[in-house]
C-alpha cells in the first residue's frame, strides 16, 4: 500500500480549524465550567486569561495546540470572551505575540492530562486498536486515518504531524495484510499452488485466461444464460482445488482479496509478489463457488418470474383482443337472466320465452364464448404457460443436475418434489406411481386434481418452479456455500452454547425447559380457545363467516360505542375538582428536588457539569421537548 494515501483536504485540515465551529461544537468543546474558570481566573490580565482559555478549548477540539494562534476563528474568541466577561477581544493579539503561551501550553498538558504521541503506552493502545480495525474490517486507509485522529482526541493524546500518523496507519495496515496472506498460503501444497497459478494462463487455442472466464457472471435475462451460469458452477467444481484455511481469518478479509481478484486484470494479479498472488487466488477460489451459486439463483428467480409474467401479459392481451366477443355473449346471457328473474313469465313457458328472445344455437354459442374468455380469480394463465414450456426445458435439466438444495421443515415438500423431478430427468420418463403432492397448493389443485390418474407433467413442473421461487425467497430452501441463499438458521445457538443459554432464555419467555411440555401447554390452550370460539360463534352478533371468491373468511363487526355511565362522569369531575392547580414546571422541579436526578448529568468532555442551576436547565429542556415549545 502506498504511504501517501491522504487527500489534499485531509492534509490541509489536519490539526487546524477548517471553518467556524458550529453552535453544537462550541457548546461541547468551548464551554468553560467552574473548575476551568478557577484555573483561568488566576491569570493576570485579560489577554492571558483569554489566551489560556482559547488554547485549552482548542486542545479539546483539535487534539493539538495551534502553532499560529492568529488562525483561531473569530467566533471561537468571541464565544470564550463572553464567558469570561472580556469585551476587548483585541487583547488576544497581545497574547499570541507574547512569551507566556508556551508556559500555558505546558500547564494545560499537566493539569488536564494531555500526552504526547511519543508516549509508549498511548502508542501501544493506538496500535492495538488500529490493528483490530484492520484485521476485522476493510476500511480504506483514509477512513482509518480519520478514526485514528478521533481516537487520539478522545484519549487526550496530542496529534502528531499528518505524515507521522499516515505512516503509522500504513504500517499497521500492511502488517494485518501480510498476516492474512501468510495464513491463507500456509499449508497449501505445491500441487495446489500450481493449479492456482494455472488460473492466470491462457489455454492453448483460447483467448482468455481461466480466471477471466470463471469470474464472468451472467449478464442476460434468459434461459440460455441461466444454463451458462449453471455450467459455470460445474466448471468451478471441476477445477479440483480443495483449500482449507485457518478459521482465524475474518471472512471480510477473504472477501476483500476475492473482490480484487474478480476485478483486476489477470496480468495485474500475475505481477503481484508470490505470497500475495497465491493468497489472492486462494481467496478467489474460496469465494468463487459461493458467488457462482448466488448469481445462478438470482438469475433463476428472474427467469421464473419473467415466465409467469409473460404468460400473464399474453393472457391479458388475448383477453383484450376478444373483449367484444365477451361483451356480445354477456348481453345475450343478460337477456336470458332477465327472463328468468321476471315474475310475470310462468315456469312452464320459461324455455319457450328464452328461446324466443335468443335462439338456442346462439345461446349455446354465448355460453361457450363466456366459458372460453372468463378468467377465474387468481388465474395463472395456464394455457399461456404451456406455450413457454420450451423455455423451461432449456434450463430444467441443468438446474436439477447442478444444484443440491437443503431445506427447513417448511421446505421439505418442495425439496421432495425437486427430487422427484430429478429422478424423472435421469430416467427420461415420468415414473409410475403418485408424485409428491404436498407441493400442490392453492390454484394448482385445479390443474393437478387428485382424482386424475394421469399426471399433467407440464402443470406439475410449473407448480414446482413456482413453489421453488417462493421457497427460495422465504429461505425455506437454501444452498451451501452461499452469501444470499444460505441457511437462515446458521446464526442460531446450538450445541453447548444453546444448552448454556437455554435456562435464561426460557425463563425470560416464561416457558418450561422441556420443549414437549411447552408445546403441549400451548396446544391445550389453543384447543380450549378454539372450542370456546366455536361454541359461541352462532350466538355472537359481531362475528360471522362469509364466502368471498370461494374462500370462507371470518368477518368481525365493530361493536357500538358505549356511553359513559353518569357515575363515571361524576367521579371524573370530583377528582378534577380535588386536584390542586399547579404548573407542570413546578411538578418537574419538585421531582428533581426529591430525586436529585439532575446531579447525574455531566458534560461529555469533562467530569464536572459546566453550567450553574443545572437542575433548572434540564427541567426546562424536558418541558420544552415534551410540550414541543421553544424556551
Amino acid at each position: 500500500m502506498p504511504i501517501g494515501f491522504l487527500t489534499v483536504e485531509q492534509r490541509r485540515s489536519h490539526g487546524c480549524f477548517n471553518a467556524e465551529p458550529s453552535a453544537e461544537q462550541l457548546a461541547r468543546y468551548f464551554h468553560l465550567d467552574d473548575s476551568d474558570r478557577a484555573i483561568i481566573d488566576v491569570r493576570r490580565g485579560d489577554h492571558n486569561r483569554l489566551g489560556f482559555a482559547v488554547q485549552l478549548c482548542t486542545a479539546r477540539f483539535l487534539g493539538t495546540f495551534l502553532e499560529d494562534l492568529s488562525d483561531t476563528p473569530k467566533g471561537v474568541i468571541a464565544f470564550v470572551g463572553r464567558q469570561l466577561d472580556i469585551s476587548n477581544l483585541a487583547a488576544f493579539a497581545d497574547y499570541y505575540h507574547g512569551v507566556t503561551r508556551k508556559a500555558h501550553t505546558v500547564e494545560i498538558r499537566r493539569r488536564y492530562g494531555f500526552r504526547d504521541f511519543s508516549d509508549e503506552s498511548a502508542r501501544f493502545r493506538l496500535n492495538r486498536w488500529l490493528y483490530a480495525l484492520c484485521w476485522t474490517g476493510t476500511d480504506r486507509p483514509g477512513m482509518l486515518f480519520d478514526r485514528a485522529v478521533a481516537w487520539l482526541i478522545t484519549h487526550k493524546v496530542l496529534l502528531p504531524g499528518a505524515t507521522v500518523l499516515e505512516r503509522q496507519v500504513a504500517r499497521i495496515r500492511n502488517r494485518a495484510q501480510e498476516r492474512v496472506w501468510s495464513l491463507l498460503t500456509h499449508g497449501i501444497s505445491a500441487e495446489t499452488t500450481a493449479k492456482l497459478e494455472a488460473l492466470l494462463r491462457i489455454p492453448d487455442g483460447g483467448h482468455v485466461s481461466v480466471l477471466d472466464r470463471l469470474r464472468k457472471g451472467p449478464f442476460l435475462r434468459s434461459a440460455p444464460e441461466l444454463v451458462r451460469a449453471l455450467g459455470r458452477i460445474d466448471d468451478v467444481r471441476e477445477l479440483g482445488i480443495n483449500l482449507s484455511v485457518s478459521g482465524r481469518i475474518p471472512p471480510t478479509r477473504i472477501q476483500a482479496l476475492a473482490r480484487f481478484a474478480a476485478t483486476a486484470k489477470a496480468s495485474a494479479v500475475q505481477r503481484l509478489p508470490d505470497e500475495r498472488r497465491v493468497a489472492t487466488l486462494a481467496a478467489f477460489i474460496l469465494n468463487l463457488e459461493t458467488v457462482a451459486l448466488d448469481d445462478a439463483l438470482d438469475l433463476l428467480d428472474i427467469v421464473i418470474t419473467e415466465i409467469f409474467s409473460d404468460a400473464k401479459n399474453a393472457g391479458e392481451k388475448a383477453r383484450l383482443r376478444r373483449i367484444k366477443d365477451l361483451d356480445a355473449a354477456a348481453i345475450q346471457l343478460s337477456q336470458v337472466c332477465r327472463l328468468i328473474l321476471d315474475q310475470n313469465v310462468p315456469d312452464a313457458a320459461l324455455r319457450e320465452a328464452v328461446f324466443a328472445a335468443v335462439a338456442q344455437e346462439n345461446l349455446e354459442a354465448a355460453v361457450g364464448q363466456v366459458e372460453r374468455l372468463v378468467r377465474p380469480p387468481e388465474d395463472i394463465y395456464y394455457q399461456e404457460l404451456c406455450d413457454s414450456f420450451r423455455r423451461v426445458r432449456t434450463f430444467l435439466p441443468s438446474l436439477l443436475r447442478t444444484l443440491r438444495f437443503g431445506a427447513t421443515p417448511a421446505g421439505h415438500p418442495v425439496l421432495e418434489a425437486l427430487e422427484y423431478l430429478r429422478e424423472v430427468e435421469e430416467k427420461g420418463r415420468v415414473q409410475a406411481g403418485n408424485p409428491p403432492r404436498q407441493v400442490i397448493m392453492g390454484v394448482w389443485h385445479r390443474y393437478l386434481p387428485e382424482t386424475d390418474d394421469k399426471l399433467d407433467w407440464k402443470a406439475y413442473v410449473f407448480c414446482c418452479l413456482n413453489q421453488l421461487r417462493s421457497a427460495l425467497r422465504r429461505r425455506d430452501l437454501f444452498v451451501q456455500p452461499s452469501f444470499r441463499y444460505a441457511d437462515a438458521r446458521i446464526g442460531l445457538l446450538s450445541g453447548q452454547a444453546w444448552e448454556a443459554a437455554r435456562p435464561t432464555i426460557c425463563r425470560s419467555l416464561g416457558h418450561s425447559l422441556s420443549a414437549e411440555e411447552t408445546l403441549v401447554g400451548l396446544g391445550r390452550q389453543l384447543d380450549h380457545v378454539y372450542h370456546q370460539v366455536a361454541a359461541n360463534l352462532h350466538t355472537n352478533q359481531l362475528a360471522r363467516i362469509e364466502s368471498v371468491n370461494g374462500k370462507d373468511d371470518l368477518v368481525l363487526t365493530a361493536p357500538d360505542k358505549l356511553d359513559e355511565p353518569p357515575s363515571l362522569v361524576r367521579l371524573r369531575e370530583e377528582i378534577a375538582r380535588r386536584l390542586p392547580r399547579v404548573d407542570l414546571p413546578e411538578i418537574l422541579l419538585e421531582v428533581a428536588a426529591r430525586t436529585d436526578f439532575a446531579a447525574k448529568f455531566t458534560h461529555v468532555s469533562e467530569r464536572e457539569s459546566r453550567v450553574d442551576d443545572l437542575r433548572t436547565s434540564v427541567s426546562a429542556v424536558l418541558i420544552a421537548e415534551a410540550c414541543n415549545i421553544w424556551i
